[in-house]
This record gives C-alpha cells, structure tokens and sequence, in this order.
C-alpha cells in the first residue's frame, strides 16, 4: 500500500445536519462520546495500511484542522507518510469546490509520480473497510477504475448511486439517485448501491479529471464521471467487505440529524450493532487528560439516589451525580445533577444537566446547560417554540445554546467557556 494514495473529502457544508454543523464541518461533529465523524474514514486508512492521505476541506475547517493536529500526528514523513489538511484556492469569482471531482481535480498536484492507485472517500461515513482489500481487487482485475458497493432495498435505490454490473461484476450501469421506478430482472429485491469509495489507477485519473471534463461541468463522480467511464473504459464493483463482523452489513451516512441520532443509538445496548470495542480494528481519536467517570449516591433530603446508567457509553470525565441514564450517549464532562433524567440521548462535551431535569429524544450540543426542573423531549410543541425538532421528533440543541429555566434565568455550562472565547 505504499504506492497508494487516499484523498478523504471532507467540504461538506452539512447544511441537512444543522444545527450540529453551525460552527464546524460536518467530518467534525462529536460522534459515540468521544469520536469524530471523521475518525472513523481515518481509521479504516491506518488499519489498511495506508499512510498518505490528503484531507480536502471548504468551510468551517477550524474545528478540524485543530482535531486533525492533535488527533492524527502519528503519522512519519521521514518513513514516506503524511496527511495533507488541504484547502481551496479561491478562483477570481470567489467559488470554492463545485463538485467532488472538482474537488480533487483542483488538487492534482499533490499525488505525486510515485502513485499507483488514488483511493477517493468520504469523510462523514461511519462502517469498518479494509480498503487495502479493495486495491488488490483493483489490480487483480486490471481495473481503470473501482467502485465499492453494497446491497440495499430496491424501496432504498433512491437515496444512493446505483449500479448495474455484468457477470463478471464489470460495471455497465451506473445511475445517480434514480427516481423510484417498478422492479424489474431476476433479482428484483435488491439494488447494487455505491458507498462512495473509489479507486482509480493513477494515469487514468489524471486523464479522466481534465480541464476540459470540469469546464463542461463534469464536477462530481457519481454524477458525471463515473457514468460517463463506464462507456468505454473498464470500471469494476467491488462487494465491500465488512469489518465490523456482525450479522448485517453496517454502513451509515451520518448526513441528516435523524441518521446521525439513530448511527449513535447504534452504539449502546448490550449487542451494539456498531462495535467500538473490537481491540483487532482500533478507532482512533484523540482523548484528552480527562479523569475516570464517576457515578455518584446523592443524598437529597434524606432520601438517597444512586447515580446509574443503564445501557449507555459514559465517557471519560462524566459525573453521574443521583441521576438515571438510559439508553443514552454521553461525552467527555458531563455532569447530570441529582434525580435528573435521561433517556435515549447523545450529550455532547461539557454538558451540564440540572436537577429534576427530565430529557428524551435530544441531542444537546457542547457547553450547554440545561437549567433545573427542565422538561426536554416530552411536549413537542413546546420544544419547537425554543428548539429545533425534526419530523420524527428528535430535539437538537445547538452549540452553546443558553437555555432559560422555567422562573426565566439562563445559566452556563461551569466547564466550557462563550462562544466567542471558545
């Protein structure tokens, strides 16, 4: 793997995870306590091996950048490896990236003469691949390039780039989120989806992301490239493989808010469908000093409560003080004061949770502090009047959000400073 090269994309403006993704790239949002989105991409990339990887970034890179620096220095330049945190160049009319392909054609120069294969992902997927797996399946069959794919409902096609392929899984098809239409062939149940991982040879690349492909508005793989190549050039799938090693194949796009919460609910219970524990695939971040959590017996007027939490990832830091937490994702430094309840929700850094609080069905931002006695979760349209609610009744809390109490004061987070000193 030392001749390939990875470009993860990550410039998404997650305009449909707002607000998680009002002040940084959506790669950056907190994920299963600890984590960030992109953690996940850059992971599979060590675990195969591969290490030489450019970061494509856009907007509201600060957060990542900062995550990448601390998270991700591990890799050697005097060995050869090397993670690129790379931005556009604004062109006279001020745009940035247009499209996927463009995005990487701007950034050409950086895959040096030595590559072989360029491994093109996505930095907002959560799933486990082995993509040194996928190269050698790339080689193996003299591919220009390689498309990995999996199974979904034909109900699903929809939602994703969809292939067709011959029998010697040669592509001959590839259509971009097709509109719903009657099944039809002999496996009418199923349709073969694109996870946005690709490889392509090197020189084929170079050819196919030419001036004039972006000046006629070929700017993103699955829309325009990819069904374009497969007229007249060898493009092969590629049945991914999962690492993950559970029964159903697991592969999340974490790209809207109610994906997102239901990727972390993924996460807890006592047979997670997403396993964070498999000591033979690492997922690495970067974990601050934090000290062990902490679950504490309050003595509230004399009737004592024992700090708990059942079913729920408590990370470092955590203070579980009197309160009951259920089925819930909680992030380094929150503290859940006495007989406070949480139920099915993601808390993400610094989170202070007041007494007698009742929460459900929330995912509550950094540095937020819910003020005593608040009811989260429970009375929709009470929540909407403050909050934003999705259609399937997840409320989100934003970054730094001040919260008043039901007498009207608003508190702060003890432990995380304003936003504009943060």
């Amino acid at each position: 793997m030392k001749n390939v090269f990875a470009v993860l994309l990550a410039g998404g403006e997650g305009k449909r995870l707002y607000p998680l993704t009002k002040y940084r790239a959506k790669p950056a949002v907190t994920f299963g306590g600890i984590y960030r989105v992109i953690d996940f991409t850059l992971s599979n990339c060590i675990n195969s091996s591969i290490r030489k990887v450019g970061v494509l970034m856009q907007t509201k890179s600060t957060s990542l950048n900062r995550h990448l620096n601390v998270a991700w220095n591990v890799f050697r330049p005097e060995l050869g490896e090397h993670i690129y945190p790379i931005h556009p160049t604004l062109s006279a009319d001020g745009d940035m990236f247009h499209g996927t392909a463009d995005a990487v054609f701007q950034n050409l120069r950086i895959i040096e003469d030595d590559i072989t294969e360029v491994l093109i992902v996505s930095g907002d997927h959560i799933y486990k691949m082995d993509y040194s797996k996928m190269v050698r399946f790339h080689r193996e069959h003299r591919a220009d390039a390689t498309v990995a794919v999996f199974e979904v409902e034909r109900s699903r096609a929809s939602q994703f780039g969809i292939v067709e392929t011959d029998a010697g899984r040669r592509i001959t098809g590839f259509q971009e989120k097709p509109k719903p239409s009657p099944a039809h062939g002999n496996n009418s149940e199923k349709a073969l989806a694109s996870m946005g991982v690709y490889v392509f040879s090197r020189d084929q690349l170079l050819a196919t992301l030419s001036p004039e492909a972006m000046a006629a508005g070929d700017v993103d793989f699955g829309k325009n490239i990819l069904p374009k190549l497969i007229q007249d050039h060898r493009v092969m799938a590629y049945d991914f493989v999962d690492e993950n090693k559970k029964l159903s194949v697991y592969w999340r796009d974490v790209g809207t808010i109610d994906a997102f919460f239901e990727a972390n609910m993924d996460l807890v219970g006592i047979d997670p469908l997403f396993n964070l524990y498999d000591r033979g695939w690492p997922l690495r971040t970067y974990q601050p000093p934090n000290p062990p959590a902490k679950f504490v017996f309050s003595d509230d007027h004399l009737h004592g409560r024992c700090g708990k939490a059942l079913d729920s990832i408590v990370s470092p830091g955590c203070i579980v003080s009197g309160a009951r937490v259920k089925h819930s994702v909680l992030s380094p430094r929150v503290h859940i004061h006495s007989w406070a309840d949480v139920e099915d929700s993601v808390l993400m850094d610094g989170v202070d949770v007041g007494r007698h609080c009742r929460i459900r069905r929330a995912i509550i931002d950094k540095g937020v502090a819910i003020p005593p006695r608040s009811v989260i979760g429970y009375d929709l349209e009470q929540d909407r009047k403050r909050f934003t609610v999705t259609d399937s009744g997840i409320v989100v809390i934003p970054k730094y959000a001040r919260v008043p109490n039901p007498e009207g004061i608003v508190c702060l987070a003890p432990s995380v400073p304003e936003p504009h000193k943060a």
